[in-house]
């Protein structure tokens, strides 16, 4: 081996880690491997919105450590940063429909969402109604390698919580993915790496940089952003990605959000914090009260040092159904 991983073969990576994910969380999943998909333990449930969601592994938790009561009711891997094929997705959505409908939340990744939607063809011919929600929330950069228009990131865990609460209180399919709707439309996001990643079957770095190097804007397969800059007390990255946020979607004196400080997976929780802190004092010296957060490895790529920001500008509802109860194997509390 070129580099050190904890695997076995890599072709395999992807399925030895769902088993473990399966035996781990038996309380909260079934996984099924023919073909692969990760279920809640007790979907179908009759008369509820089922929501689905998926893409490449190699973000851990998304998706699969999101399934359970208050979020998804299944998750679809991929292959590592590639995108689950049509026949896995259409049985995870033929395996949560309890009747109402099922909504897909799909970032914004070409092989995602034309997956996603043959899935959906597919399911409607076999009488389920399904909808669909595109996240688009990175603000780095219009178009990269694997999109047309915005990347899908972070804020799909936002989205991914939200809905899956209206979904858990029995709203409609078209409720459901309304709300789903405005969380992605009322988040913004950014990120930045300190490393690269390094894809197992590749076994190389997927792209350099200098010791004194960050990369401004990433993506979370390590797509390139908008500049690379000499690397910088905190203070100043944090404000280098909360900026263009806020330039973005305009925030005026007295808005509340939600501030999520995630990792790409190889950053410790203490430069979280510290990032968090000086996140929270730039809003709250422009009047934005920071109503609900969230800090930690969430969306990863891999093990990339780096992390991102994400705002969600919220009402009284959306903190309503983010403090509603959740028990996913990364998200649980309120029971």
């Amino acid at each position: 081996m070129s580099v050190k991983k904890i695997i076995n073969d890599p072709k395999r990576v992807v399925d030895e880690s769902v088993a473990g994910f399966g035996r781990a969380h038996a309380d909260i999943v079934r996984v099924e491997f023919d073909p692969i998909h990760v279920v809640r333990a007790d979907a179908p449930i009759a008369g509820k919105v089922g929501l689905v969601s998926g893409g490449g592994s190699g973000h851990e938790p998304l998706h699969a450590g999101f399934v359970g009561l208050g979020m998804l009711d299944a998750a679809v891997p991929g292959a590592v940063f590639t995108s689950p094929t049509p026949d896995p997705i259409l049985a995870a959505t033929k395996a949560v429909d309890g009747g109402a409908g099922v909504l897909h939340i799909v970032k914004n990744y070409t092989g995602d969402v034309l997956n996603f939607e043959t899935a959906a063809d597919l399911a409607a011919a076999d009488g389920i109604e399904v909808r669909a929600v595109v996240t688009n929330d990175d603000v780095a950069v219009k178009d990269s390698l694997y999109t047309a228009g915005r990347r899908g990131v972070a804020g799909t865990v936002l989205v991914e919580k939200i809905a899956g609460a209206a979904a858990e209180r029995g709203d409609s399919l078209d409720e459901v993915a309304a709300v789903a709707e405005r969380v992605n439309a009322n988040a913004r996001s950014m990120g930045l790496a300190l490393t690269p990643c390094i894809v197992p079957h590749a076994g190389e770095p997927s792209f350099t940089l200098a010791e004194d190097e960050i990369e401004i804007g990433i993506g979370i397969h390590g797509e390139p952003g908008r500049e690379r800059v000499a690397l910088e007390p905190a203070d100043r990255l944090v404000e280098r990605l909360l900026d263009p946020i806020l330039e973005d979607l305009p925030y005026t004196s007295g808005e509340r959000t939600l501030l999520f400080v995630n990792g790409m997976g190889g950053t410790p929780l203490v430069e979280l914090y510290l990032a968090y802190g000086h996140a929270a004092a730039v809003l709250a010296d422009r009047g934005i009260e920071v109503a609900r957060s969230l800090v930690g490895n969430y969306i990863t790529s891999l093990e990339m040092q780096g992390m991102s920001i994400t705002l969600l500008k919220v009402d009284d509802e959306m903190i309503e159904l983010w403090d509603a109860p959740v028990q996913t194997a990364a998200l649980r509390w309120g029971r």
